[in-house]
């Protein structure tokens, strides 16, 4: 019988609903587990930790990527356990009634300690840490000829501890309550807000001999108006992190990599387990700290057998670690296999909690790179690189910081996170916010004293009221313009009024900048006020609210009055030097306690302390950094030696000049790390003055009359107390770190050493000039003036304490008649 298509089609769908009735109740008692598992600080996945049913055989492993899953008929226990080498063991509760469950599991961390065990006289954790330093120089991605890459950098600050409750309720932040309350992580209650982030895209290209580096910077994401600086800091040329290197920097410390050719020294080393991962076999080689104290981490990596590269390096700083504010760290590095041979970094996070106060706000900051289009031992990246002008360049192309969504969209490494698409949407409807602006404003005036109000600036807060012998109650306002005025011409000017002496004291400048690159600037200013000697950063001077407290008992005060008028010409001649022409006209007026300029008449009217100079300066300063703000711009140091060059002409008869001098004046001063015994800075310097010269006008050794501590001065020698016109100087500073205080790790305190010393001298006839009744002048006469000191630092995170002896030289007076002193300082440091 033929049967007719629709019967046909009535027929096919009976069996197929019969057979999926009969499939029906085996999917219905189907049970299935899927979850992935994450580390609570990182957030990165935590690949092959243990996943099994409690009192079962039924277990796994979580993959590579940290997921696990399960497809059971039945559930065999109601209780899960999740366990992993170096965090806390986790157990959830199985709900027999469910049939699925997903899991989003958070390790905590734990230990590296825990289920240590030494079952064999052969160390396989110290075997395995041998091979990877013999295989080092086969994996050090800074053996290669030269190698290129594309990065994308991004960064993420959030806030922590805070209260949110109490966040919500304040009026500037009502424009943006809702985004606030989206983006507040409360996955196990209200832990973190993130607040702000940034992404750079760049090509970066590296050439070992002779060493070139360069990176072109595409593309960056920043809320705000970005100068040139920040851009070139948002790249990837100074976040390098090798762990094959034998240390590895941890803000401004180094510490003593894992893979070290010492680590046995200072770690101890253990096989957890044995892994394979798309057919190769890799161990997982756990790490502790040795000793207490010690600048070390504590973490794990995973090893290939065989090559013995590193395919991923987790590393966490250990409780114990000497860094200030930091609760917890995370540096997580993974590789990937390019070619049969070489392993090349493809991922690199860096994240730390900063916590200023225990158990208070504070921040998260989260780094992620991501490495792309990776080219080794390549021509054209030698054809890039050929257009340096110098070693290493940072350039941002043009409009690199105003790229479309579109742009970033199709070339960015990794899809934004929600939280990340949240904090940009944040961060735009705040930076159009008023109220936001208005209290930006105020924490910036607190921080650096600095206000601007329209176009501006008024500041620095802490010079408004100090007070002295001579001024008595001192007022003082300071007025400039910013940015806003004119981005290339600044003027700031400030007036100053002495209630005792009764008299206006002030300032004015104007500094015009035409250029960056070459930098290139013009100032000139013209001063009437006390002279308060050097201001360096990091001193205390005594024009401030803070001086008058911190100054030495039984000192003579010595009072002068400076008038100057001067000119600067600057331009960077050559990317690693500098020149610097300067015209000044000084008169100087002595107040108190020192030979009146009366003492030194000429047959010309006026103030015999009056001078005209012409300076040249060379400033020698190769691959020097810099913080640029609009105007100004603060040095970063250099990873060689800085030297400077002066040559001073004084020229008589110019505006009522009384005198023709010529001085010279070099110093040359580097700072290096010796981990991991801390670092070292040094300093060189000497001059000499041809001409017989009035006291003002030779070289005065640099004192300190405060009990606060002057890293630039001879702490043990008062102003005015040493005179020379020739002369030379060796300064050294030796950061041990824990040093001693090792023992005590809980404390955080470090040691250090130093030692200043001064050579001088003074010519016959400047000794009959200047030496006269009365005065308290003395001269080294080729004595060795030193002074030894060490102390403690880093007391409550801020305070030092340097004890201060000085030996040389024995057969000169002092004023006080004191050998040794105690000194405080303020200092924030990581």
């Amino acid at each position: 019988m033929i049967m007719s298509p629709v019967k046909r089609y009535r027929l096919f769908l009976f069996f197929i609903l019969l057979f999926m009735g009969g499939l029906g109740p085996a999917f219905s008692q189907k049970k299935i587990l899927t979850g992935v598992i994450r580390d609570a600080h990182s957030e990165e996945v935590v690949p092959f930790a243990s996943v099994s049913f409690k009192n079962t055989t039924v277990g796994k492993l979580s993959d590579s990527s940290g997921l696990f899953s399960f497809y059971l008929s039945a559930w065999p226990s109601d209780t899960l356990e999740i366990t992993c080498v170096g965090y806390q063991p986790r157990r959830f509760y199985i709900n027999p009634l469910k049939d699925s469950i997903q899991m989003n599991v958070i390790f905590e961390r734990g230990t590296f300690n825990e289920g240590i065990r030494v079952r064999s006289k052969v160390n396989k954790g110290l075997f395995v840490w041998k091979k990877i330093v013999e295989h080092k120089p086969e994996h050090d991605r800074s053996r290669l000829d030269n190698f290129a890459y594309e990065l994308d950098n991004k960064l993420e600050l959030d806030l922590k501890n805070i209260n949110f409750t109490k966040l919500l309720k304040l009026k500037v932040l009502k424009p943006i309550e809702d985004l606030l309350k989206e983006n507040m992580d409360s996955s196990e209650g209200i832990k973190y807000l993130p607040v702000y982030f940034t992404e750079a895209l760049s090509d970066y290209y590296f050439q070992n001999k002779p060493l070139k580096r360069r990176e072109v910077i595409k593309g960056i994401k920043l809320t705000g108006k970005m100068d040139e600086s920040v851009k070139k800091s948002m790249g990837g040329m100074n976040q390098i992190v090798n762990v094959y290197n034998n240390f590895i920097p941890v803000i401004d410390k180094q510490f003593v990599s894992p893979v070290s050719v010492n680590g046995d020294s200072y770690y101890n080393y253990r096989v957890a387990d044995t892994q394979v991962v798309n057919n190769n076999r890799y161990y997982h080689l756990v790490f502790t700290p040795k000793h207490r104290g010690t600048n070390t981490f504590e973490g794990d990596c995973w090893v290939q057998v065989g090559s013995f590269a590193i395919q991923k390096m987790n590393l966490r700083l250990g409780k114990d670690a000497n860094i200030n504010f930091l609760e917890t760290l995370s540096l997580i590095q993974e590789f990937k296999q390019i070619n049969d041979s070489t392993w090349f970094l493809a991922k690199d996070k860096f994240v730390a909690d900063i916590t200023p106060v225990k158990n208070a706000a504070g921040f998260i900051g989260r780094k992620t790179t991501t490495y792309r289009n990776i080219r080794i031992n390549d021509t054209s990246v030698i054809r890039e690189l050929e257009k340096n002008k110098i070693a290493e360049e940072i350039i941002p192309l043009p409009g690199s910081d105003d790229r479309t969504t579109e742009f970033w969209d199709s070339t960015r490494h990794e899809e934004l996170t929600r939280t990340e698409r949240g904090v940009i949407r944040m961060m735009d409807t705040l930076s159009n916010s008023p109220r936001f602006q208005q209290l930006t404003k105020k924490l910036t005036f607190i921080g650096t004293g600095y206000l601007d109000v329209g176009k501006f600036q008024i500041g620095p807060w802490y010079n408004w009221i100090s007070s002295n012998s001579w001024e008595g109650t001192r007022l003082r306002f300071d007025l400039g313009t910013n940015k806003k005025f004119n981005e290339k011409f600044r003027l700031h000017a400030y007036l100053a009024y002495g209630f005792k002496d009764k008299r206006f004291k002030g300032m004015g400048e104007i500094f015009y900048l035409p250029s960056k690159h070459p930098r290139t600037y013009l100032w000139a200013g013209i001063k009437d006020d006390m002279d308060y000697g050097q201001s360096n950063y990091g001193s205390v001077s005594q024009d401030n609210v803070f001086g008058l407290a911190f100054r030495k008992n039984n000192v003579p005060i010595k009072k002068i009055r400076i008038n100057e008028k001067s000119f600067e010409f600057f331009r960077e001649t050559l990317p690693w030097m500098s020149t610097l022409l300067v015209l000044t006209h000084r008169a100087w007026t002595p107040l108190r306690n020192l030979i009146p300029a009366d003492s030194f008449k000429t047959t010309l009217p006026g103030n015999p302390l009056t001078t005209f100079e012409v300076s040249l300066r060379l400033r020698f300063a190769y691959l020097e950094t810099f913080i640029e703000s609009n105007f100004y711009r603060s040095s970063m140091g250099s990873a060689y030696p800085i030297g400077e060059f002066w040559f001073t002409r004084g020229i008589k008869g110019v505006f009522n000049s009384r005198y023709s001098y010529t001085k010279i004046y070099g110093n040359i001063s580097d700072y290096f790390s010796i981990p991991p015994l801390g670092g070292i800075s040094w300093s060189i310097y000497g001059g000499k003055t041809f001409g017989t010269l009035p006291y003002p006008m030779l070289d005065i050794a640099p004192g300190n009359e405060l009990y606060y501590y002057s890293g630039s001065a001879f702490n043990m020698m008062n102003r005015w107390e040493f005179i020379h016109d020739k002369y030379a100087g060796i300064s050294v500073e030796h950061h041990i770190g824990n040093g001693i205080f090792r023992l005590l790790p809980k404390l955080k305190w470090r040691q250090f050493w130093t030692v200043k010393t001064l050579w001088g001298s003074l010519s016959a006839a400047n000794k009959k000039l200047n030496f006269k009744q009365g005065n308290t002048f003395q001269t080294l006469d080729g004595k060795t003036y030193m002074e030894l000191g060490t102390g403690i630092d880093n007391i409550f995170h801020v305070f030092r304490i340097d004890f201060i002896w000085r030996p040389f030289p024995s057969t000169l007076s002092k004023e006080g008649d004191k050998s040794f002193g105690v000194f405080g300082s303020f200092r924030f440091s990581f």
